[in-house]
């Protein structure tokens, strides 16, 4: 793509690197047929190609229009277009700087600019969420009364929550037996009020298998929510806070791995290296990156072969894995969940469209309902049509998502493989 920035605009570093990244879209298409905005719309400026022309004329121009805004807030970040384009355009980094520049150069209307502030204070801080859902809760039956962007809000909360985590404080979990590996946990915000459970099963699992797990004073939200946006300063304030409290662990003894069980997370923290270039802190920030790996990740190392199943429990129980966007695409983890599920028996079956995002992408459920429910249905439909027992994600957003749809029994990968090797029954089974 030929691009036309002036000198004075390329010395700003957000216009260098969306140039460099514009110029090397060849304006084939491909991207069009797997984003999900542009399957349901149909509209060019709802797919990635449509949008990177946008981002170019609103950078080149120096102007944020609402055509502009409109198309960019309707992207997902699924990534499914990364995972297409023959070309390696670099679209996460791209809309994430036009999502900065909106958010630092458009004046939005008045109530959703206090919808996407208070979502951003609150979601990140479980002391906060957890007792806005409990409002969410006594408010449910208001629900046809609201805006639709609050009845989004009311679906997606859980009919009672769940009690607190064993990880919600920092501290050591011990390996069973000899210790086969030393890593940090990412607790994370949204998901210790969601599901707890989701960071109970990981230490059960993990010190079962070997590990010993620490979770590091001070850390917690990775800054995703934030990040995608567009708020980027105080998306690198919760990851700086990461960062610090992990290198500390790091310099006591070498980690093994930043161990995180939500793919969403797992995404941003692999790519703190790109947010804090250019930092002071760049040099930690990029050891950190490199040292995140997804729980899958981590046991696959732990030989999936000599684990204790219980094999009554997976015997004949068939599972509909569900590929959270930001593990297919965003990390490139495609076919390991599927070999930890096979491993220890379970029936894997697959269902159709599973590149396509199931629409819950952060807070989009929230701030685009109508599409994300549309997405839903389409996911729902494609899992109901495998026949599965149990649907099982990586990413607590699509869980959350998913287990909205009726009838639907959603879990984690952690939390199935827990109660496969002696762990005990998950809430969504014992539900039936």
């Amino acid at each position: 793509m030929r691009t036309s920035f002036t000198p004075a605009q390329l010395a700003d570093p957000a216009v260098a690197t969306a140039n460099d990244i514009l110029r090397n879209c060849v304006h084939c298409g491909f991207c069009t047929a797997t984003c999900p905005t542009y399957v349901l719309l149909g509209d060019e400026r709802d797919s990635p190609r449509g949008r990177i022309y946008l981002i170019k004329a609103m950078f080149e121009e120096g102007r944020v229009t609402e055509e502009t805004v409109t198309h960019v807030d309707r992207c997902l970040s699924c990534l499914s277009c990364m995972t297409t384009c023959p070309s390696g355009v670099d679209y996460m980094h791209l809309v994430d700087l036009a999502r900065e520049h909106i958010e630092t150069h458009h004046r939005r209307p008045l109530a959703e600019r206090v919808l996407r502030s208070l979502l951003a204070w609150v979601l990140p801080r479980p002391a906060l969420f957890r007792p806005a859902l409990w409002a969410a809760a006594l408010a449910r039956p208001l629900k046809k009364l609201m805006p639709r962007r609050l009845g989004a809000m009311l679906d997606l909360a859980p009919a009672r929550l769940p009690k607190s985590s064993a990880a919600d404080g920092p501290g050591v979990k011990q390996a069973q037996g000899a210790r086969r590996m030393r890593v940090a946990m990412l607790t994370g915000c949204a998901q210790r009020v969601l599901d707890a459970d989701i960071n109970d099963a990981t230490i059960r699992l993990l010190t079962r298998l070997g590990c010993e797990i620490e979770i590091a004073p001070g850390s917690g939200c990775c800054g995703a929510l934030t990040h995608h946006m567009g708020k980027a300063a105080a998306a690198k304030r919760d990851a700086r806070r990461n960062i610090d409290a992990w290198m500390a662990l790091h310099r006591q003894e070498k980690l093994d791995a930043v161990l995180i069980n939500a793919s969403g997370c797992g995404t941003t923290v692999k790519d703190y290296g790109t947010m804090f270039r250019g930092d002071a802190a760049a040099g930690d920030a990029a050891e950190i990156a490199a040292l995140a790996q997804d729980v899958s990740e981590v046991l696959a190392k732990l030989d999936p072969a000599s684990w204790p199943v219980v094999r009554e429990r997976v015997r004949g129980v068939k599972v509909a894995y569900h590929a959270a966007c930001s593990l297919q695409h965003g990390q490139k983890i495609r076919s390991l969940p599927k070999e930890l599920l096979k491993a220890v028996g379970f029936d894997v079956l697959e269902p159709a469209e599973a590149h396509l995002c199931c629409g819950s992408a952060g807070t989009y459920n929230i701030m685009q309902p109508e599409l994300a429910g549309r997405l839903k249905e389409r996911k729902l439909g494609n899992l109901r049509r495998t026949g599965a027992d149990i649907v099982v994600a990586g990413n607590i957003g699509c869980i959350a998502q998913i287990a909205s749809g009726e009838g639907m029994k959603v879990l984690h990968l952690v939390q199935l493989l827990d109660w496969a090797t002696g762990g005990p029954v998950p809430e969504a089974l014992r539900q039936g």
